[in-house]
């Protein structure tokens, strides 16, 4: 799976330096990074929605748009990423770190706020 996301990375990077009128990572990234955020947001929802829609009616439509909302939430996630010169190989460092940990124990072993 790392290898897509290696991919998308790199695609990510080329498109933000393209024209804004001609690539909707451009466009995004042009706008700021609230807008990013805004995207990020609306697809999170968008996820949950199709998600309580697949748990009430497990259909084959169902499945399909729970699956797509996911691929849009991941798209956005790393173009905010992208945009805060984050990579994706930061995220999956972080969650070979916890894996083995009782997330009650990951979570216990966070700095308090």
């Amino acid at each position: 799976m790392s290898a897509i996301l290696e991919q998308l990375e790199q695609v990510l990077a080329e498109r933000r330096q393209a024209k804004s009128d001609t690539s909707y990572v451009a466009k995004l990234h042009s706008k700021g990074l609230n807008k990013i955020l805004e995207k990020v947001g609306e697809e999170s929802f968008e996820t949950v929605l199709a998600a309580r829609d697949f748990a009430d009616q497990r259909t084959d439509c169902n499945q399909t748009a729970l699956l797509g909302e996911v691929a849009d939430l991941w798209f956005h996630t790393m173009v905010m990423l992208s945009h805060l010169n984050l990579r994706h190989d930061q995220v999956l460092a972080v969650l070979e770190q916890r894996f083995g940990l009782s997330g009650l124990e990951e979570k216990a072993n966070r700095p308090q706020e």
